[in-house]
């Protein structure tokens, strides 16, 4: 007995069990499981690292101050990210459910959850195209030579001005042209100066791999090439999820770490080349009066809030595979804590290579710093070109892109995937998850395709600008709103401490409670203040696009109250105001998924758990009731030989 005591002593030890819990299997055998912590923990860091950890912290953090910025960066990250953080990870792990599922707390705020999909499904569609992009990048790279070094091709323009001299000239050829220009120096030099240069990595971008058209309306025709590598995408994203977090959490070993590696090989490189430190003293340099401008702290919380991946459903998601007893506390700081430094390091690769580009060309490093497609597709390609055996260097930058961004694509697509399947719950739809997967993989790129076409680029940033803009905060201040003041923040900081063991620290529950939310709120004005309609270089954005991007960003939120009035007429009531209160109540079903879980306010009647949390004096009552009973019993049927008839151990 004692063997077999130490033995699920220690299965509960392994298994991550809360001391003085009883001994529990704590597996979900129907939904499934992480493999082990450390899956779940790349996983999350592969969702939360992605493309603008690279693309766009450096520059925020180049144009708002430098080191200076890198205080309102940490200010937001401790009161706003990681408390953020922690709240979806908890939600999702102690219901076990997705982000449709979760929403059993108040079945009213479903609409959040079906927010949440929209926001993912836009991003999931144009995040794969980036990807795709990405991949075309790899490809072009397997090369001696890259196609974008000079402005010799039959796609450049008389404007084009490259970087690099063009090997092969012939010395006295050289030497001929040089003696026969001295005369015009002057001249050339004013020419240029008034002539926008053209790098031949732009050109490259935008009239071979784009082929872009004029107009966000004129689609043209579709890029083959392009369509191409999409489809590559999705199968890459489908065959890392054919078997749910099961497969996804073998993959990420790779796809959550080779990235830094990329990143370290890149920084070695980069901080050992002319003009390196000129790059990162921009990068770097306080400018502590802009510590005093609104616009910083807004840019700070906006990329912290964006960073993460929250309101996404990608958290929750990822949580519900946890086991019930999991550190999710431990967890939410070990992860946004690594996103936030990795933005930080990306930043140092991006500007040593930037600064060399500058010292190159002997210009300002402002001149040639980008962010967006315009970092990832032309400013740091053409840098590549500098550098001995570029196409190496090349090969590897966009294979960490592609890394980044699988990473985050794999949360997005299972985030769906999960959220159709825990909704129908049937067995069927649960044993044939993989069908469900490939189904949500082809219309992804179905509807993927109008953005590989001429005028896809257009789009693609429509989307990405309003898609996945304001209806996140709204979204993420709502949820706060209905965990802790709809629902009760008592109860769930009595929910949270039921599942780690421990309350929340009385940072996170001040925070969850007030500093959070007005955060939210003030990167919601923030964002309505600040902005500006969309364009792409010079082109402005026709008002019927800006239209649509409106339409895509309501799209989520209108989810929200929609669903609350289908559920408030659904409700059991006579009045409006007793509707309201039963759609806001927490459905039976809410709580744990595992039984063995689910103990007191969660358990089930005649349960063990129900025994284990009665109240004393209930079972005192009980106790005292039994004990007359038994006494009446002895009295009445006492037979004539002395025996007695009643029972003297309580029925089950």
């Amino acid at each position: 007995m004692s063997e077999s005591n130490s033995n699920a002593a220690c299965t509960a030890d392994q298994n991550g069990a809360v001391p003085g819990e009883p001994v529990k299997t704590d597996k979900n055998s129907r939904r499934g499981n992480w493999g082990n912590q450390i899956e779940f923990i790349l996983t999350s860091v592969g969702y939360a690292v992605g493309l603008g950890n690279v693309w766009r912290f450096p520059y925020l953090c180049y144009r708002n101050g430098g080191g200076a910025f890198m205080f309102p960066y940490f200010i937001m990250l401790v009161f706003c990210g990681i408390p953020l953080f922690f709240l979806e990870l908890s939600f999702g792990q102690f219901a076990s459910q997705g982000c449709l599922g979760v929403w059993r707390i108040s079945p009213m705020f479903k609409g959040v959850g079906y927010g949440m999909m929209v926001v993912s499904t836009y991003i999931g569609i144009y995040y794969n195209v980036v990807i795709c992009i990405a991949f075309y990048y790899f490809f072009s790279s397997m090369t001696n030579l890259l196609p974008w070094t000079y402005c010799n091709n039959p796609w450049n323009t008389p404007t084009c001005n490259g970087v690099v001299t063009p090997r092969g000239i012939n010395n006295t050829l050289a030497n001929v042209t040089r003696s026969l220009v001295t005369g015009a120096t002057e001249v050339a030099v004013e020419v240029v100066n008034k002539t926008k240069r053209t790098s031949p990595s732009e050109e490259y971008w935008k009239h071979y791999v784009l082929q872009i058209s004029d107009d966000i309306g004129n689609f043209g025709e579709v890029r083959l090439p392009i369509l191409g590598c999409l489809a590559v995408s999705w199968v890459v994203v489908f065959l890392c999820l054919i078997r749910g977090v099961k497969s996804s959490g073998k993959v990420v070993y790779f796809t959550a770490t080779f990235p830094y590696v990329v990143l370290t090989i890149l920084f070695i490189r980069g901080i050992t080349l002319e003009g390196a430190v000129t790059g990162i003293k921009y990068y770097l340099t306080p400018q502590w009066h802009k510590i005093l401008d609104a616009k910083v702290w807004g840019d700070a919380a906006s990329q912290i809030f964006y960073s993460l991946g929250c309101a996404w459903g990608g958290l929750i998601t990822m949580a519900s595979y946890n086991k019930f007893h999991n550190n999710c506390y431990r967890d939410s700081i070990i992860i946004s804590i690594t996103n936030c430094a990795t933005s930080v390091y990306a930043g140092f690769v991006i500007f040593s290579i930037l600064g060399f580009m500058a010292h190159h060309l002997n210009v300002d490093v402002s001149e040639v710093a980008d962010h967006g497609p315009g970092l990832a597709f032309v400013a740091y390609p053409e840098a590549l070109t500098l550098l001995p055996i570029s196409p190496l260097w090349s090969l590897l930058f966009f294979f960490m892109l592609i890394l980044l961004g699988l990473g985050t694509q794999f949360c997005l697509l299972e985030t769906l995937v999960t959220a159709i399947v825990d909704e129908i719950g049937t067995d069927w739809i649960v044993r044939n998850k993989t069908v469900v997967t490939g189904g949500v993989a082809i219309v992804g790129f179905l509807l993927g395709v109008p953005l590989t076409t001429q005028a896809g680029i257009y789009w693609l940033l429509l989307m990405d600008n309003y898609a996945a803009s304001f209806s996140l905060v709204i979204i993420s201040c709502i949820m706060c709103i209905c965990i802790m003041y709809v629902y009760g923040h008592k109860k769930y900081f009595k929910d949270v401490e039921m599942m780690l063991g421990f309350p929340p620290p009385i940072f996170f529950r001040v925070c969850w409670r007030f500093v959070s939310p007005i955060i939210i709120s003030f990167i919601l004005i923030f964002t309505v203040i600040q902005y500006k309609p969309i364009t792409y270089n010079d082109y402005v954005y026709p008002g019927w696009s800006l239209a649509i991007g409106f339409l895509m960003a309501m799209s989520s939120v209108i989810c929200i109250p929609i669903y609350a009035l289908y559920k408030i007429a659904k409700s059991e009531g006579t009045t409006f105001l007793e509707r309201l209160k039963n759609s806001c109540k927490p459905d039976v079903k809410w709580g744990p998924a595992l039984s063995e879980h689910r103990i007191g306010l969660y358990a089930t009647p005649g349960s063990e758990g129900e025994v284990e949390v009665r109240p004393l004096k209930e079972e005192l009552k009980e106790k005292e009731k039994e004990d007359e009973k038994r006494d009446e019993i002895s009295l009445t049927i006492q037979g004539s030989n002395g025996s007695t008839a009643h029972n003297t151990t309580p029925s089950a």
